[in-house]
């Protein structure tokens, strides 16, 4: 059987799946995202590398950035330190989805109005 901890469940094989709860039953105040793509273009997609490894290419954002756009995808503070140390941004793409899903009906609607 599975054990449930926050949003991580951690089967009996040892398997871990990572679940956001987003039973309807749980929510209240929903409004429709009316701003997707405005959200969307403040976004500052770059490829880069970390600094660790020069030669593996990736796509994505930086924390900092999003944080503007989309501040519950983003943990901790820009150049936070602790204990001497970095104490570095995270950032959780799942939370961006919405917006993006959002975005595309926008675009879709203003395509279907231009047919």
């Amino acid at each position: 059987s599975a054990t449930h901890r926050g949003f991580v469940e951690i089967a009996s094989d040892g398997s871990v799946n990572f679940t956001s709860l987003s039973d309807y039953r749980l929510k209240e105040n929903e409004t429709a995202i009316s701003d997707g793509l405005t959200r969307v273009k403040a976004l500052k997609p770059y490829r880069f590398n970390f600094k660790e490894y020069p030669d593996l290419t990736r796509d994505g954002f930086f924390a900092h950035e999003v944080a503007d756009v989309v501040p519950i995808a983003v943990s901790g503070d820009k150049d936070a330190m602790k204990n001497g140390k970095p104490d570095y941004q995270g950032l959780d793409m799942t939370n961006m989805i919405p917006i993006i899903v959002a975005a595309i009906k926008e675009i879709d609607a203003r395509v279907t109005a231009l047919e």
